[in-house]
């Protein structure tokens, strides 16, 4: 059992927060992995050549990725005061999301199960120092 009042407990637990510019999409309609392979491209670069790797990728994630590194970007800037200039991509980040179930009607009466699958993506940003 935690020792202490409540409201001391939740003074605690919110003093150990993330305080980091970060954007999440959840229920997005794109698999993990494909969502991966942009992540995997972007993490660790400056937002300016971050931007510049999503403009220009073929793959659909990419169109999604780009406008949530944007919404980041304008959390850092006018939430936490933050300098564009030094901002790159701290994380980067795909969790598995619920996944739609539907049927395909096949030969001989049987049927295949298609899986449309979903995914929460998160970007968080940090400040060069």
């Amino acid at each position: 059992m935690a020792k202490g009042h409540r409201s001391q407990i939740k003074r605690e637990r919110n003093a150990n927060k993330d305080t980091r510019p970060s954007a999440k999409l959840s229920y997005a309609r794109v698999s993990v992995q494909k969502a991966c392979f942009v992540l995997d491209a972007i993490r660790g670069k400056n937002v300016e050549t971050a931007l510049g790797i999503l403009e220009y990728n073929p793959r659909y994630a990419s169109g999604l990725i780009k406008k949530l590194l944007e919404s980041a970007i304008a959390n850092a800037e006018n939430n936490n005061g933050m300098n564009r200039e030094n901002l790159y991509v701290a994380e980067c980040y795909a969790n598995k999301g619920p996944t739609m179930k539907r049927i395909q009607p096949r030969a001989r009466g049987t049927a295949y199960r298609i899986e449309k699958r979903m995914s929460h993506i998160t970007v968080v940003l940090d400040e060069k120092k």
